[in-house]
C-alpha cells in the first residue's frame, strides 16, 4: 500500500516535508474522531459504521503512509515490528500498554 501512495504522490507532483505530512496526518486522525462522534450522535447511541468513516479511515492510512514514505521508513515493517513489541509485552505483563 505504500507503494500506491508513493506513486500516486509523484504522479500528482504531491511531494512535500515531513512536518507537512505529519500535519495533515493530525488533522486527518482529527476529522476521523469527527466523524466517529458524529455517528454516534456524540455518545446518544451505538456505533455504527458509515460510509463517511470508511472514507476518513482511508485519508489516515494515505497520510500515513505519505509519511512513512517521506521518513524513509518502510510501514509494513514497522507495523511488524510494533506487533512483536506488543506480543512480548502482552506475553510478560498481560498488556500491550508500555505503563508498568
Amino acid at each position: 500500500m505504500q507503494k500506491l501512495v508513493k506513486n500516486f504522490v509523484n504522479e500528482y507532483q504531491l511531494n512535500t516535508s515531513c512536518e507537512i505530512r505529519y500535519l495533515d496526518l493530525v488533522s486527518e486522525v482529527g476529522e476521523l474522531g469527527k466523524e466517529l462522534i458524529k455517528c454516534q450522535d456524540y455518545g446518544k447511541k451505538e456505533f455504527e459504521m458509515t460510509p463517511q468513516v470508511a472514507e476518513e479511515l482511508g485519508d489516515c492510512l494515505f497520510s500515513l503512509f505519505a509519511l512513512c514514505e517521506e521518513l524513509g521508513v518502510n510501514g509494513e515493517e514497522a507495523l511488524l515490528i510494533a506487533l512483536s513489541k506488543y506480543k512480548l509485552r502482552f506475553e510478560q505483563k498481560g498488556s500491550i500498554g508500555s505503563a508498568n
